[in-house]
């Protein structure tokens, strides 16, 4: 049985590490930025003074998570909707395995959720490369966000590396009794297809390699399908894969993570779903024993796809996008002229980077985005 001093590079804060990140955040100069968005009618002296009294982590995810959510839903979304909570247990815990569209917000507005309905809230694995500042470390970690290292190409750094991360997780939900949530893939989807990287199902079972069933089925996998009207970061997407499609690579900014977190947090994203999957059973995955370690991981990924793209919400924008790609009305009856001609003046964004870029190719990434899902997803 590990002890959690054995994941001390990467664990979330205790409750009695809260204190001292309360101060930190509170004497952050981007503090009064912070507390103005989340308490807007507040004074920010007094959030500050508020904020240096939270000394658990309930305290924080209740008095400071629950309003910047709040907060979100209220300037950015149309209508905020789930659904699924019929499959949970409040006495199991589970890893959550979600698509991915957002770097915060997916895992944040599931943790709202949880929260709002009496489900204790999950663990959620963060990306080293996000943690950039003492302030993010402290808002992440006092979130119950543990840190995900991206080694290079060193197989040996990248096999311990994932093992030390499916030990942790798998510490979290048997012995910490913790839910936790992780992404389907590595990074953010970018191009509307919601696919499970079998990696990940690998990285599950290096922690118990004598049983890959078990090994799977003890955690409680449950998938988790969130769908955005309109995609977080989609023009950014759109360069990015532009800059991939033009120069074979991709090459990140600097701050352009942070970036992408405040752009998630404050454009409009329309209507928002988030369902909670029925979790994989253990006679699911035992119809795979037979299959190589390899097929395994394989069909356990396609499991969790299936349950994702079920549970997906298709907007008219997704039909929209789809009868201009292919130059068809073949779903016009899913849509208005109106929603069509906001669509449209969307695309027109990208007018600001004709100087640039070729048109035609950003126009092709970005409709991709918004057509992809209505190829993938099962409706």
């Amino acid at each position: 049985m590990n002890d959690e001093r054995d994941y001390n590079d990467i664990r979330p804060y205790c409750d009695e590490e809260i204190p001292a990140a309360m101060q930190r955040i509170a004497d952050s100069a981007s503090f009064p930025l912070l507390a103005s968005y989340v308490f807007p009618e507040a004074d920010i002296a007094e959030v500050r003074e508020r904020i240096k009294t939270i000394h658990t982590i309930e305290e924080f995810q209740s008095q400071v998570m629950f309003y910047m959510n709040a907060q979100v839903i209220k300037r950015t979304m149309t209508a905020f909707t789930y659904g699924g909570l019929e499959h949970l247990s409040r006495d199991t815990r589970y890893l959550f395995i979600s698509n991915h569209r957002d770097i915060v917000l997916d895992s944040s507005l599931m943790q709202y959720v949880l929260y709002n309905n009496g489900f204790e809230t999950s663990e959620i694995t963060f990306g080293a490369n996000l943690m950039q500042s003492q302030l993010i470390v402290d808002i992440g970690k006092s979130n119950k966000m543990f840190r995900v290292e991206r080694p290079g190409t060193n197989m040996k750094e990248f096999y311990q590396a994932s093992l030390h991360l499916s030990s942790y997780i798998r510490h979290a939900i048997l012995q910490k009794r913790q839910s936790v949530w992780i992404a389907q893939r590595n990074g953010r989807t970018k191009d509307g297809k919601d696919l499970t990287d079998q990696g990940i199902v690998k990285m599950l079972g290096l922690s118990r390699g004598d049983d890959k069933v078990q090994s799977i089925a003890e955690l409680h996998v449950a998938p988790v399908s969130i769908s955005y009207e309109w995609e977080p970061c989609d023009i950014l997407k759109t360069l990015e894969l532009y800059e991939k499609r033009q120069m074979g690579r991709y090459i990140k900014k600097p701050g352009e993570d942070v970036n992408s977190i405040l752009t998630g947090f404050t454009q409009p994203k329309g209507r928002v779903h988030l369902e909670f999957c029925e979790p994989i059973s253990e006679d699911e995955l035992a119809l795979y024993d037979n299959c190589t370690l390899n097929g395994f991981n394989r069909e356990v990924a396609g499991l969790i796809d299936r349950r994702i793209h079920r549970a997906y919400r298709l907007t008219p924008n997704n039909y929209i996008a789809h009868d201009l790609r292919y130059g068809k009305s073949e779903y016009i009856g899913c849509y208005t002229e109106e929603q069509r001609e906001a669509f449209m003046r969307h695309l027109n964004l990208l007018k600001n980077y004709e100087d640039k870029c070729d048109m035609e190719s950003l126009l092709d990434i970005l409709i991709g985005i918004y057509s992809n899902p209505v190829d993938y997803m099962e409706r």
